[in-house]
């Protein structure tokens, strides 16, 4: 946030055309508050320069009643009561607020018509009234005279360009006609005092300036110093706002009014709620946000991180608002003083990232994390309550056999289709959702009617069952549900969802195409499980795992950077195993980290035959991190392999973070502090971690394949998304790896799009260890350009 605020102007830096009005300033809404002073002080006096004016007319129309017609001088002294009446009024009638009003150039130079009639009705006297030069009358017009011009010099110093306007022009005319009169001496006396009052006035009327530009460049050093110290702690402000006791906008800063979309001297005074308001302010048509701030007002509380949407030059912008009440010396209310600040971008990123946080990108659907938590309000809600929900947990059967014979293209569209006649099918009551791959889930939120419920799943399966139309191909799969229902069969989310897998199993295992609520005696996929799991506790023993290594590569040049360490399973029991299947399993039955473990050796001990630029990154369960003890294994597999710590890069998953008392973080820092790097792999396809971005040190940001390609084909959202994580990750100084990278489209994509490393494979499937040694040992530009 900008908290660069322009230097007030210098007060010394006051210039004759600024001070009589003739020209404005170089801060317009500086010089516009300094002519309120102006303007405030002559109206101090304005009673003072009437009674002068209408007591000289009284002595002056006294001197001459025995030589002048009695209705020339009644007509003369009406004359000047008028004049000087309207001036004060005019005066008087000046609301310009000293302390923070504003006023006009013109408010200014219209004053020096006061000055001028004032000084064209007073010389009469001495053009009609007054005989020889040396005559007691011509000597009491002279003395009176000098009074009235010293008296208005005083009254009007403030206002330069009145007080030149009358004085100067009071005294030409009395110099004017001692020289025709021959009166010369007199008429030198007569400029050189003039010239004195004048001289006298214009310092005044600059002390004056000074005086207030030098307050106003107090005040706005007073507010470059509030900001840098956050009167309010955690507000982020950008400029301070304050009303008067009647929430009427006071003392406007610019940066304030250009907030507005307003000027300082329009917005000065305005209610502080109709500013806000804007267009709606007379239809009533307030946000909850603005009535909030209301009452807020009314009540006279103090308040913070206040978010209201804003309405400035037809464009809703949203604030974030903090202040507090002021009272006076004797504990009167005077106000509210506050901070504020425009979110609006931070409101929009906020959204697009809890968006993508919550929502499957490739169908639009709520995610895994959205899922869980509509769920985990159902069940909240059914306990409240005394009632019951349901989980539905939904698989596509043969939807392999269409990735992989059609392939992902054609694969992603059947998911489009797919999602598209599940969302029809729900209502009020129910949400679906992707979990990811093929898999589906529906949440009732009221399952007291199972027989509703149960129907809700047959005409899912039927109407998941029907063909599909893609792409001049038609596709036949279908769908097999498991239901669960709480809290009967889980007394939280996590394991009512775990019963509705079970149930899901054992549908499959049924022959597909059915539904199958959970029962307690649920166990064929239990014991499948149970089987595997033994066999892969002696998996590392009988040497059955290994490692391939795929390339990740330079986006720009295509110059090899490293490689990224997968682990495979190949049982002679059940063959090859997809990492899909037993890594959970391992994670589960708490053997992720004897297997952790040894992916972490050997994959440092072959990185250390590779030249000294190459990295290697190695995929880090959160079990491991939840172990105190693991940052222990890195230093001794770096310590043994001799590899330098900066060469191995860990890879986490967004899940670490939902167990923060864990200490997970924790053990991340230590790393960290090894000179490990971090990586944050399949970035948006689980929980959100955005949060941790800026508190945990990550070196990169691994955007999943699945936004990829669907940026490939065009997917707005999908771009969109994939430009903003770039930008934050740029703005955090971390690179980005774009995975799934399959064709040269897809490469050139991803890097004008910002991606900093591409892997998938267009540059190089995952390869057993000698020939990625081979690759890390030849020149890899040789390799790319061919």
């Amino acid at each position: 946030m900008n908290h660069n605020i322009p230097p007030a102007s210098d007060p010394t830096a006051i210039r004759f055309p600024q001070l009589l009005g003739l020209r404005d300033g170089g801060d317009p809404a500086q010089w516009g508050r300094i002519r309120a002073t102006q303007l405030h002080a002559g109206r101090q006096l304005a009673l003072f320069m009437l009674a002068a004016n209408l007591l000289s007319a009284a002595i002056t129309a006294s001197i001459f009643v025995d030589s002048h017609p009695l209705w020339m001088l009644i007509g003369w002294a009406g004359l000047v009561g008028i004049v000087s009446v309207a001036v004060a009024v005019r005066r008087l009638a000046t609301h310009h607020r000293g302390d923070g009003g504003y006023a006009a150039l013109n408010d200014l130079r219209v004053t020096a018509i006061e000055g001028a009639a004032l000084a064209l009705v007073w010389a009469v006297p001495p053009l009609m009234f007054t005989g020889a030069t040396g005559s007691s009358d011509a000597y009491a017009m002279w003395t009176i005279l000098s009074v009235l011009m010293t008296a208005g010099a005083v009254a009007m110093a403030p206002l330069a360009l009145a007080t030149i306007a009358f004085v100067g022009g009071l005294g030409l005319v009395v110099s004017a006609k001692l020289v025709v009169t021959g009166a010369y001496a007199a008429a030198g006396a007569t400029v050189l005092f003039t010239t004195l009052l004048i001289v006298a006035c214009l310092t005044r009327a600059r002390a004056l300036v000074q005086l207030r530009a030098s307050q106003i460049a107090l005040s706005e050093r007073d507010e470059t110093v509030s900001l840098l110290l956050r009167e309010f702690e955690e507000t982020n402000a950008d400029w301070l706002w304050e009303t008067d006791s009647a929430r009427r906008v006071v003392k406007a800063s610019p940066r304030f009014a250009f907030a507005c979309g307003l000027d300082p001297v329009t917005i000065d005074g305005m209610p502080f709620l109709q500013v806000l308001a804007g267009p709606n302010w007379d239809d009533g048509n307030f946000a909850a946000g603005l009535r909030t701030l209301a009452d807020k007002l009314k009540t006279r509380e103090s308040f913070r991180d206040l978010r209201l949407p804003v309405s400035v030059g037809g464009e809703e912008r949203w604030w974030e608002l903090a202040a507090s009440p002021r009272f006076d010396e004797s504990g009167s209310f005077c106000g509210f003083r506050g901070v504020g600040s425009d979110v609006t971008e931070q409101r929009a990123s906020s959204d697009k990232i809890n968006r993508m946080a919550r929502f499957d990108t490739l169908t639009s659907l709520p995610n895994r994390l959205m899922v869980n938590e509509t769920l985990s309000r159902a069940m909240a809600d059914a306990d409240k309550w005394g009632g019951r929900c349901a989980f539905m947990m939904i698989d596509l059967d043969r939807f392999k056999a269409v990735n992989d014979t059609l392939g992902h293209p054609i694969g992603d569209r059947l998911l489009g289709r797919v999602s598209e006649r599940l969302s029809q099918l729900m209502g009020d009551n129910t949400m679906c959702g992707r979990l990811g791959g093929d898999e589906f889930a529906v949440v009732v939120r009221d399952a007291s009617d199972t027989e509703n419920v149960e129907r809700l799943a047959r005409n899912i399966i039927e109407t998941l069952s029907r063909p599909y139309e893609v792409d001049a191909h038609t596709l036949y799969i279908g769908a097999s549900v498991g239901l669960a229902v709480g809290p009967r069969d889980g007394r939280t989310a996590e394991m009512l969802i775990r019963s509705a897998d079970l149930a899901l199993y054992r549908a499959k295992d049924a022959g597909r195409g059915v539904y199958h609520a959970y029962e307690p005696e649920l166990h064929v996929q239990a014991e499948e499980r149970r089987v595997l799991e033994m066999a892969l506790r002696q998996a590392l023993e009988k040497g059955e795992m290994h490692l391939n290594y795929q390339p990740v590569v330079d986006a720009g040049t295509g110059n090899l950077k490293g490689f990224e360490a997968l682990l495979r399973w190949i049982s002679p029991q059940f063959g090859n195993v997809s990492p899909a299947k037993f890594i959970p399993l391992a994670e589960e039955s708490r053997l992720i980290q004897p297997i952790g473990e040894w992916v972490l050796r050997t994959a440092c001990a072959e990185a250390a035959s590779w030249p000294s630029e190459i990295r290697v990154a190695v995929n880090v369960s959160p079990d491991q991190l939840n172990n105190p003890h693991f940052v222990g294994v890195i230093t001794s597999a770096l310590a043994s392999a001799g590899l330098s710590a900066e060469r191995l890069e860990l890879e986490v998953t967004e899940s670490v973070f939902m167990h923060e008392g864990l200490g997970a973080t924790k053990v991340l820092e230590r790393i960290l502090d090894l000179g490990v790097r971090l990586s944050l792999d399949d970035f948006g396809t689980g929980y959100s971690s955005l949060g941790y971005l800026s508190r945990t040190r990550f070196s990169s940001i691994k955007i999943d394949r699945s936004f990829v390609q669907s940026a490939s084909k065009g997917v707005k959202e999908a771009i969109a998304i994939i430009r903003a994580v770039v930008a934050l990750a740029q703005s955090l100084g971390m690179a980005t790896t774009a995975e799934g990278v399959e064709t040269e489209t897809e490469h050139q994509m991803v890097q004008e799009l910002g991606c900093t490393k591409v892997q998938g494979y267009y540059f190089g499937r995952p390869l057993p260890v000698e020939e990625a040694r081979t690759l890390a040992n030849r020149r890899w530009d040789d390799v790319a350009a061919a």
